[in-house]
């Protein structure tokens, strides 16, 4: 089966015999163009459906007028909080005129590394990103600004690149969590956190072990785990909760960690949160779990 071609403006200027500029013009509704001739060249474009490719327009003029489209990098789709800041950075952007571009990383530094290069050669506005777990080196980010791309990093941040950053206040959200947690009662509190080499982890771990030490409870490394997603922490979570000595809360990374905390202990039999007290954390804020009917 044939696919239908699009028109275009050279289509619309054959068959009227007049030149692509004066439909052009015409559809811009230019005075340039007499009104009879704009009205007969708009209502043929209307009768066959035309629509401008506003894209190849933008590269046509893209040495006088920069393309309006933003390039949005994020490390996944699974947690709401990444589509949560997609909607807004989409919201935004379309109230100001522009488009975004958005790509998924997929937590691999090589695959990070091609986005930026081919964010920066289809001459994008700029650039915002939240970097994967597997980046470990930033010269892809520093030629971006040393080809003038604007960058602003948001929730993952680089330290080591001077550029815009949009953050929460990782290390406080974390301290909070974890005395509220204490607050209620737990002394033997379980750390679900993403790798350390993500600055969001270092604020947030260190957040855990402070909260502990200004209420006098001792670190305990055996009941700290990498673990950031619900799969993991519903394969390990477990082990934690065998034995003589186990936790009676949790903190998480995330409230899909705490997610996997909750139905684990639920389906071993523990009672949320009389036995076990969950905070996940949300956005820079002590959240969810016990029960799914209190909030932490």
């Amino acid at each position: 089966m044939n696919e239908k071609v699009p028109m275009t403006m050279k289509d619309i200027a054959r068959e009227l015999g007049i030149s692509v500029s004066t439909v052009s013009r015409a559809l811009k509704d230019s005075p340039r163009i007499s009104a009879e001739r704009r009205a007969m060249i708009q209502q043929y474009a209307r009768e066959h459906n035309f629509t401008p490719n506003v894209l190849a327009e933008s590269l046509r003029h893209s040495k006088v007028q920069p393309i309006k489209m933003i390039g949005v990098i994020i490390p996944e789709f699974t947690h709401f909080y990444f589509s949560s800041v997609l909607a807004g950075i989409e919201e935004e952007a379309s109230a100001r005129g522009y488009l975004i571009i958005v790509a998924l990383s997929g937590e691999s530094y090589e695959r990070e590394v091609r986005i930026c290069q081919s964010f920066c050669e289809n001459k994008v506005c700029g650039i915002i990103v939240s970097q994967a777990k597997d980046t470990h080196r930033y010269d892809h980010f520093e030629r971006l600004m040393e080809a003038g791309v604007p960058l602003v990093f948001y929730d993952r941040i680089c330290t080591g690149v001077n550029a815009s950053r949009v953050v929460v206040d990782d290390y406080m959200g974390a301290f909070n969590a974890v005395t509220h947690l204490i607050e209620t009662g737990c002394k033997r509190i379980a750390f679900y956190g993403s790798a350390p080499t993500l600055e969001i982890s270092k604020n947030r771990f260190n957040g855990y072990k402070d909260a502990l030490l200004k209420h006098g409870l001792k670190f305990d490394e055996s009941i700290t785990r990498i673990c950031d997603n619900r799969a993991d922490a519903e394969a390990i979570t477990p082990e934690l909760l065998q034995g003589d000595n186990i936790p009676d809360g949790f903190f998480a990374v995330n409230d899909d960690t705490a997610i996997g905390i909750l139905y684990t202990a639920k389906r071993m039999g523990f009672r949320v949160p009389d036995d076990i007290s969950i905070c996940g954390f949300t956005n820079g804020q002590r959240a969810v779990a016990c029960d799914g009917r209190r909030s932490c």
